[in-house]
């Protein structure tokens, strides 16, 4: 089963405060690469918590900070996860030129709100803040409103709520949040804020995008486990076991 979207709901409230933008017609290279990223600046796949270590410079008064997006792509759309001073909210038209469909998920806890945006073919479509559904925004404000309404979010005017603001933020937030799960088919994996591993781009700023891992980490490691090896690797360094025990395999297969 699709992981869907209402999981996203009170990560903010942990400390996860990151965007994410979902676009569909494009690669998430592509994505990245719309986003302000270098097409071949791509890291190897990291977890959420490893991009910390890139050693970004998030606030620096009267310029831009440092935005790292991760990208990943499931249920037929790309997605990046962004990081730091990051470029979707700006960008949100101009990744969608084209005929690309584009989606961002702003996670704000309880007011102000967090915000849903959706920009289509070079155009901002429609947007609002979660439990707020009746202020709605762009060249098509009502777009979402049937669904929004079938879902117990709205009355059919489009101007009041179901149940006002009598609710917790958490459950309104999963109700509208099941209504783009339902119209895009939208789904972000939960493993990829775990430890999931995506490819990491700069899109804004000089973030320092080396992340210490040796060039042959992942090939010896995937070897030494496929050959049933028990070793705990720190993410960045083979041990010097397996190393050695890799050199000799390659120098027996050589011989």
């Amino acid at each position: 089963m699709a992981d869907g979207l209402q999981w996203l709901v009170g990560l903010d409230e942990k400390g996860w405060t990151s965007s994410v933008v979902f676009a569909r017609g494009i690669s998430a290279a592509e994505l990245a690469v719309r986003m302000g990223g270098d097409p071949d600046g791509a890291t190897e796949p990291i977890t959420d918590a490893q991009v910390w270590n890139l050693r970004m410079e998030v606030y620096r008064p009267g310029a831009s900070g440092d935005g790292v997006v991760r990208v990943g792509e499931s249920a037929g759309w790309a997605y990046a996860v962004e990081y730091g001073d990051s470029t979707g909210s700006d960008l949100l038209t101009e990744i969608s030129r084209s005929g690309v469909e584009v989606i961002r998920y702003y996670p704000i806890a309880d007011h102000p709100p967090a915000t849903v945006d959706y920009a289509r073919d070079g155009e901002y479509i429609c947007g609002f803040g979660l439990a707020e559904e009746e202020h709605r925004w762009g060249q098509q404000p009502d777009l979402l409103l049937p669904e929004l309404v079938a879902a117990h979010v709205l009355q059919p005017d489009g101007s009041s709520r179901v149940d006002g603001s009598c609710v917790p933020y958490e459950v309104a937030y999963k109700r509208t949040l099941s209504v783009f799960e339902t119209r895009f088919g939208l789904s972000l994996p939960r493993a990829c804020l775990g430890e999931g591993r995506l490819p990491a781009y700069a899109v804004r700023g000089t973030p320092d995008m080396h992340t210490g891992r040796e060039p042959d980490y992942h090939m010896i490691m995937t070897w030494a486990n496929a050959n049933g090896l028990a070793c705990t690797g720190n993410g960045t360094s083979v041990p010097a076991e397996i190393r050695e025990a890799f050199r000799q395999a390659s120098g027996s297969r050589d011989s």
